[in-house]
């Protein structure tokens, strides 16, 4: 299997591999590579990873990774990858050493490179609500009376909780995963009623703030500190992504909490 860890040095590779055949009377060689499969990608910080089967043809020289702003049709062509933002499918070729490039990939892949970080710390906002809350969209620390906070850690009645303090904000525990990675879409149904969770070492859970998912993997909780890894889709375009209510124009609406402080 192939990953696209540097899509410039594979180009380069690959084009000084199309330049290496000899000169010959034979006829030239006009079939092309069967197009690459097993195509997917991974989502890391602001970046895709691409990853593939790879061809079996002797004669193989390279691949090239194409992009393109939607899925197919006489109206979406491919051009090969540059510099891009937002969602973009993506698609890849292989080509022999005569220059015969295969078809694209059969598979639709898209992906939207997101922010993410580890090891952020949030204290007990019965204790110290300073440093208590989340604001996904900005990737910062905030009170937990903040107008801005998505989530916040609390302690309340001997256990602890992430409270998603907001009605326009839902969250729900997607169970224990050795990675953040392993949740990687979103559910449309199953949030918390109350918008509260019990926070537990090694779960992820799953944020709908606003117009955006985030998410979230607690690796310790206890003594008055969560420590996360979080990630927090950009884009609203993405298929697991769906519009929520805009603000009201009084502000955002509490939740009536009755935690026990």
């Amino acid at each position: 299997m192939r990953s696209l860890v540097s899509l410039a040095s594979m180009l380069a590779i690959a084009g000084a591999l199309a330049g290496c055949h000899d000169s010959t009377t034979a006829p030239r060689d006009q079939v092309p590579p069967a197009a690459p499969r097993g195509f997917f990608s991974v989502t890391g910080d602001h970046k895709v990873y691409l990853h593939w089967l790879a061809n079996t043809e002797s004669d193989l020289a390279g691949y090239r990774v194409y992009k393109s702003p939607c899925a197919n049709g006489p109206d979406c062509p491919y051009d090969l990858v540059g510099s891009t933002a937002g969602t973009v499918f993506f698609a890849v070729a292989a080509f022999d050493r005569a220059g015969n490039e295969s078809d694209l990939t059969y598979d639709d892949v898209f992906d939207t490179p997101r922010p993410e970080g580890f090891g952020q710390v949030l204290t007990d906002a019965t204790t110290d609500p300073a440093t208590s809350g989340w604001d996904f969209s900005a990737y910062q620390v905030l009170p937990d009376s903040d107008s801005a906070v998505d989530i916040y850690y609390a302690r309340s009645g001997g256990v602890n909780r992430a409270v998603a303090p907001f009605t326009d904000t839902e969250i729900q525990d997607a169970g224990y995963a050795s990675t953040l990675d392993a949740v990687d879409f979103a559910p449309t149904t199953g949030w918390a009623p109350s918008g509260t969770v019990e926070l537990i070492a090694g779960h992820c859970y799953v944020v709908w703030a606003l117009d955006h998912y985030a998410k979230f993997r607690v690796t310790s909780v206890g003594s008055g500190r969560m420590t996360m890894d979080w990630a927090y889709q950009v884009d609203p375009g993405n298929r697991e992504l769906r519009a929520r209510p805009a603000h009201l124009e009084s502000g955002r609406v509490r939740r009536p909490l009755a935690l026990a402080r």
